[in-house]
Formats: C-alpha cells, sequence, structure tokens
C-alpha cells in the first residue's frame, strides 16, 4: 500500500532535470558512467541534491547534447561530501527509477550486462546514507535495487536546469554562403573528392606528393556524421561511428550531387542507405542529420574543408586556392555543385578537372610521350573511361564515357545479398536485423571482397547479429573468391562494355591502345586486371597510384598554371545535348565528343501572333526520344517583342566552357537585343516529357532558318572534360543551370 507521501508525490509536477555530461560518446559514456547505475536507479552527482521524497523529470545528455537516459524518478537517498572517505565520498543523490523510455531501458541493460561480464554486482556499493522505506518506492520498471554511489567519474560539475524541449541546432562550421577570399594563397593543392576517400597532393620542389591525414594516412574517408556531442565529425572519426550509428553518418553522398529527389537513382539508393535522404527546398536530393536538412554542396564542403585544413596543418600556411577532380561523366549541375562546395568551404576552386584527365596527367608529366592510353577508373561509387592522345605536354580527350552507378559499393552490394542468402540459409527466415546490423553486414562484406583480393578463402563470423525467435542469433559462412568472382563478374563486364562504347565512338579498336591505367581502389581486385588484360590484349600499367593518381595529377595542373610552360587539356562532350520537339522527339544541337570549349546556335521563329515568350527542354543523350534521355532543365525565354506569328526571329546559343559548365543564351535578330534565357529544373522532368507527348504543345517554329556561326577562339591551356551519364541509364533525370561566360557570338 502506498504512504500518503507517495499520493502527493504522484500528484505533483515532476522538477526537471537535466544533466549535460562530460563524455563525448554512448561508447565513453557506457564506459565510465557505469559505476553509478544500476537497473533500478541512477546516482547522480550533485553539490545540492534535491530532498528525499522529490519527484524528478529527469534527462542525461551527453556533451553534444544527445539524450542517453531520460525518464522520471523519485530521490530516495542523499550523500553529503566526505573528503576523510577512501576514495572521497561526492554529494549527491540516489534516483529510483519510475519510468524509462525504450531507448533508455536498453542503455540501462547494456551497462549492467557489462558490469556483469566484468565480474561487478549491478547496483552494489558502499551502503546507502538514507535507506528509503519500502512502502515509499514507487514501482519501478525493472528490478527494485536502487544505485548506489560508487567513485563518480566525472571530469566536469553538472548543471541542473529546467529541461528543455526546443531541437538542438548544428554548428556546421561552414558559411550559409560563399565568402570572399581576401587574399589568394600562394600554393594551390589539388583536390581529389572521392565517393569512399579524398584526398590532397601538392607539388613541392618540383615534386608531387600526396598530403597525409591527421591520422598518418594518405586519404581522408568521405564521410560526415553527427557523433554524440551533436558535432559534426568528417574523416576517419565519422568512419568510427558507421557501424554503432549508421543513420547519423553520410557516406557515398558523391552519388547524390545534383540529382533531383523523385529521380529513379536516388529512390533506389535511399533503400541501401542507412542515413535518411529527403528532398531540399528545390526537389533536390539532399540529407537529414539530426535536427538538419544539409544539401550535397554542405556534405562535400565539409569534406574538402576537412581536406584543406589538412593540407594547411602539414604546409604550414594558409591555403584556399584547389584544383578538385570530378567523374568525367559530371554534368553542369554536379559541377556547379563541386564549386560551390569548394567556395563553402573558403576555396577558390581554379578548376574543376576530370578524374582520368587528371590520372593521365599523373603518369605522363614531364616525361615527353606520344601515346594513345585509355585511363579505366573505377572507385567506390563510379567508373569512368577515358581515351587520351598525349603529345609532349598536349593531353587531349578524344573519347569519354562513364557509368554513374557502378564501383565498389555495387561490389559490396553483391556480397551482402550472398550473406543475406546464408542467414536464411542458416536461420530459415529473412534477415530483419535493424541498421547497425545492416552496417556490420556491410562492413563484413567490404573485409571479406579486400581479403579474397589476396587469398582464396574468407569465413565470416558476425556474432549476435540480429533476433530470431526472440533470441540473438550468428551469422558464421564461408566464402571463397570464386564465389566472389561468380558474383561480381557481370558488374565487371559492364565497365568493359562501357569501355566498348567509348572505343567505338571514335572507330577505335583495342589494339589501338598504348596503355591501359587502372585507376581507383576498386580496380585493384585480380579479377578486374584478368578482365582487362584480356580485353585489350596487354597488361594494365602499374605506372601509377590507384588511390593516389588522381590527387597527383590534380597537384601537377595546380603546380603548372603558375608555370610559363603549363599543360594543355583539351576535352569533350561525353553526351550530346539536344532540345525536345512535339512527339517526345530529341533534335541534338552539340554532338557527343564534341571538343571543348563549344558553341553552337539554333534558330527559332514564334507561332503565333503576339507571342512575347517561349519553352523549350533541354535534354542529354544519344537516343531521338526524350523518354530515353536525361532532362537536364526547361529553357524559358521571356521579353519577346510581340509581333505576327513567325516574324520575330531568335538566335539561341548554347556555350560549353572548357570545363562544360553549360550557358545559354537568346537574341531577338530584328533588333538585336537579347532576351532573358532562364533554365529551370523545377517542373520537373515528367511534366516536361508530357508536354512534347501533347498535340500542340510546341510554342516555337525551330530551325525554320539558319544561323550562321563563328569559329570557336583558340583553344585555351588547361582545358577538361566532363562526362554526363549514358543515355536511359536508370532513368536518371540530371538537373542543370546555367552558368556565367562571355557574350554569345
Amino acid at each position: 500500500m502506498e504512504g500518503p507521501h507517495d499520493k502527493r508525490s504522484g500528484q505533483r509536477t515532476p522538477v526537471g532535470l537535466l544533466l549535460k555530461l562530460s563524455y563525448g560518446s554512448l561508447d565513453e559514456f557506457v564506459e565510465k558512467f557505469a559505476s553509478n547505475i544500476s537497473r533500478g536507479g541512477v546516482f547522480i552527482r550533485s553539490r545540492e541534491p534535491r530532498p528525499v521524497g522529490t519527484v524528478l523529470a529527469f534527462e542525461l545528455r551527453l556533451q553534444g547534447g544527445e539524450a542517453v537516459v531520460k525518464g522520471k524518478g523519485v530521490v530516495r537517498w542523499i550523500q553529503r561530501e566526505d573528503g576523510s572517505a577512501r576514495p572521497p565520498a561526492a554529494p549527491g543523490m540516489g534516483i529510483q527509477f519510475v519510468e524509462l523510455d525504450e531507448r533508455s531501458r536498453e542503455i540501462v541493460e547494456r551497462i549492467v550486462t557489462l558490469k556483469e561480464e566484468r565480474g561487478v554486482a549491478p547496483g552494489v556499493a558502499a551502503p546507502a546514507p538514507v535507506a528509503p522505506r519500502p512502502e515509499q518506492t514507487p514501482a519501478p520498471t525493472r528490478a527494485p535495487a536502487p544505485a548506489m554511489p560508487a567513485q563518480a567519474d566525472l571530469s566536469q560539475p553538472h548543471r541542473v536546469e529546467q529541461v528543455s524541449a526546443g531541437p538542438v541546432r548544428i554548428d556546421l562550421g561552414i558559411p550559409a554562403e560563399p565568402q570572399r577570399i581576401a587574399k589568394p594563397s600562394r600554393t594551390i593543392v589539388g583536390i581529389d573528392l572521392g565517393t569512399t576517400n579524398s584526398c590532397a597532393a601538392v607539388v613541392k620542389d618540383g615534386r608531387p606528393y600526396v598530403i597525409p591525414s591527421r591520422e598518418g594516412h594518405n586519404t581522408v574517408p568521405s564521410v560526415v556524421a553527427l557523433n554524440a556531442r551533436n558535432r559534426i565529425v568528417v574523416g576517419h572519426l565519422a568512419r568510427a561511428q558507421l557501424l554503432t550509428n549508421p543513420r547519423a553518418t553520410v557516406y557515398g553522398a558523391k552519388r547524390l550531387v545534383g540529382r533531383p529527389f523523385e529521380s529513379e537513382v536516388v529512390q533506389e539508393i535511399r533503400s541501401k542507405f542507412a542515413y535518411e535522404i529527403v528532398p531540399d527546398a528545390n526537389g533536390i536530393a539532399a540529407v537529414r542529420l539530426g535536427p538538419e536538412t544539409l544539401s550535397l554542396e554542405q556534405i562535400s564542403a565539409l569534406i574538402l574543408r576537412e581536406v584543406k585544413e589538412v593540407a594547411q596543418n602539414h604546409l604550414q600556411e594558409e591555403v584556399n586556392r584547389a584544383v578538385i577532380t570530378v567523374p568525367a561523366y559530371y554534368n553542369e549541375r554536379q559541377r556547379a555543385a563541386v564549386r560551390l562546395a569548394g567556395a563553402l568551404a573558403g576555396l577558390h576552386v581554379e578548376r574543376i578537372l576530370n578524374e582520368p584527365t587528371a590520372a593521365a596527367l599523373a603518369y605522363a608529366f614531364g616525361r615527353n610521350l606520344n601515346q594513345r592510353v585509355l585511363v579505366y577508373d573505377l572507385g567506390g561509387g563510379t567508373f569512368d573511361a577515358s581515351v587520351l592522345e598525349l603529345n609532349d605536354n598536349v593531353y587531349e580527350v578524344v573519347s569519354t564515357g562513364g557509368d554513374t552507378f557502378l564501383g565498389g559499393v555495387d561490389f559490396d552490394s553483391r556480397i551482402v545479398e550472398r550473406l543475406l542468402a546464408a542467414w536464411k540459409e542458416r536461420t530459415g527466415s529473412a534477415f530483419s536485423g535493424d541498421r547497425v546490423a545492416l552496417s556490420r553486414l556491410v562492413d563484413a562484406a567490404e573485409r571479406a571482397k579486400c581479403a579474397l583480393s589476396e587469398r582464396s578463402d574468407f569465413s565470416v563470423q558476425l556474432p549476435f547479429l540480429a533476433l530470431h525467435e526472440g533470441q540473438p542469433a550468428s551469422l558464421e559462412t564461408h566464402l571463397t573468391r570464386a564465389e566472389i568472382v561468380a558474383l561480381v563478374e557481370p558488374l565487371v563486364e559492364r565497365t568493359l562494355d562501357v569501355c566498348r562504347e567509348v572505343l567505338l565512338a571514335k572507330k577505335l579498336h583495342a589494339k589501338d591502345i598504348d596503355e591501359v591505367l587502372l585507376v581507383g581502389g576498386q580496380s585493384r581486385m585480380p579479377l578486374v586486371h584478368e578482365k582487362v588484360a584480356a580485353f585489350f590484349g596487354k597488361q594494365p600499367s602499374r605506372a601509377v597510384h590507384p588511390d593516389e593518381a588522381v590527387a597527383i595529377g590534380a597537384a601537377l595542373l595546380a603546380y603548372s598554371l603558375g608555370s610559363a610552360q603549363g599543360v594543355v587539356l583539351i576535352d569533350v562532350l561525353p553526351m550530346s545535348i539536344g532540345i525536345g520537339l512535339p512527339g517526345g522527339r530529341v533534335k541534338t544541337i552539340i554532338e557527343r565528343n564534341t571538343s571543348l570549349p563549344a558553341r553552337k546556335q539554333y534558330g527559332l521563329a514564334t507561332t503565333k501572333d503576339g507571342q512575347t515568350e517561349f519553352e523549350l527542354a533541354v535534354f542529354q543523350g544519344e537516343s531521338q526520344t526524350a523518354g530515353e534521355c536525361e532532362y537536364l532543365g526547361t529553357l524559358r525565354l521571356e521579353g519577346l517583342p510581340p509581333g505576327p506569328r513567325g516574324m520575330v526571329k531568335i538566335a539561341v546559343t548554347f556555350e560549353l566552357g572548357a570545363e562544360c559548365l553549360l550557358t545559354v543564351k537568346a537574341r531577338e535578330l530584328n533588333t538585336g537585343r537579347e532576351v532573358q534565357a532562364v533554365m529551370s529544373t523545377k517542373e520537373g522532368p515528367n511534366a516536361a516529357r508530357r508536354k512534347l507527348e501533347q498535340a500542340g504543345v510546341d510554342r516555337v517554329q525551330t530551325g525554320s532558318f539558319p544561323v550562321p556561326e563563328r569559329t570557336p577562339a583558340a583553344v585555351p591551356a588547361p582545358r577538361k572534360v566532363d562526362a554526363p551519364p549514358r543515355p536511359g541509364r536508370l532513368g536518371g533525370f540530371l538537373r542543370r543551370l546555367f552558368g556565367k561566360s562571355d557574350e554569345a557570338r
């Protein structure tokens, strides 16, 4: 029977108690706070303990703001400070649990289990100074033993205050908008912004080298996470929590840059990543970390900032200029996103350089070669293939292509499927583990893949992976290299399909290639070496480091920018750009493998009396059907002078710069004045295609008169390629903005 004291206390509003601990992570809390907690209650250090019988609504938070134990309790005893005791007794109060949320119960149970494994009886310590009477004890959520004071391991006094219900904002450490760089740095670094790892390189005393990370590694994991202290961490620290907190850990984000949230490729990826992918205000894919929604530009900026700081610490000087590499098939939207990310990270991006071109630079710089090479770049998330002709210091890309979603993570996914099948064979049911368990599977798959590149068999052992029929079950299985080869061989064949397309685009054959350069971590796989050697009839070159070649090439280009004898880079457009026509057709404006920079004008005329505006849907791809091409955006031309049908003529100029950044301008020919041209992606790819299919939707008469073209200016020194994805790849729809450039000629 409850005493009157408890009736009164149950009716009172609990006192809010917020305790901000000095621990930075959940693991640290579990390890170091274990002596203060039991199934029945917790000892809280406080110089002003609450009176016995006080009802508390308490919350224990880590240093970063993450709640670890939350619930209600009653103060059952207090302890005064006693410096003469050994060990000294810290002042505080013993709180008996009355109510805990589910996560708190799991954490308490984890702490108790840890103590039991170490032979420490949970909840047993020095006698309590004040013992509660049994009739005063409300029913606990677990065993009724109250937590007794032990040696407190708290380096900072706790603050006691009313619990705040508002969300905790995250300090990203980067500005919301790009900031002007007052004084450009003397040094320009090269940065390889990779899917799995990133790194920086620099040229010192004529020698290029990769700058080591804070931990001494040559690469920095391209991982961004929100830690238990509610702080953003990047690189190795972020990767370290991938298994324990996958929902707050972003990796592989390079695949998402510049992609609409509604696209099929993004929707497919959402099911493979533990973190939450959401649309931003413009419908572009973004990620959620805690209370914040971060754009992919911000995620990339955080990685670039980490690489920048690594470079500054190593060089002992300010670094705010960089050459940054991207996949050759990146479209203008994605390249613009990388430029913005660099600006947010405090970098002036001198150049956007294609990864295959950078690898070729690393291979041939200073060697005065005269060769035709193919760069086979198979990284963590992407694949590129580019043919380059090297003539002394001139590096000309003649053909390029790629696969947006083909890389090491896809190899890992095949192995994960094999492990899931093994789980079903063992348990008889499909895998139902949580995100942490899935992360453990992915980690095991990656370790197995790497191990089987060096040996013929590997044992996977994942104890207590998930629950089966209410009991923890483990996964133990044996993998062989032959099994893995069978699983991933179709993926390697897909890379060779891309190589075939790249060669055929210029009527080349495998025998026409002098050297094949393997770049990217996944290219280390023995199967890749075997298949590439068989396809080209020669062993691939080992003259470049798979992980470092791209960064080295970027550093060499950065070094040459300040040299009178710089290299000349000539890149190409990897996929044709065209406009949509009625009936869902596409008219090509700039063809694939056109050397950059490039400019093409197209003539249009109004189709209605008094027409003052019209729209053009812009696509990218080799198909003549809009449904099989990538949607780039809708070009709106506004401010046309009203006139009779067909009398108002407009010349639209499509211009691609050396970095494949698209500029669109329009000029009304009768008056010679420019017309506003706005590239918009807000209506979405499906709406644009529906408009083309509708009868009478065509608002302009295209190609009704010739527009004389001017020859582009001479090719300037360093140039680049950008390569959008191949036509029809998973239905992904690429968005595009137009960039700044000179007047249309």
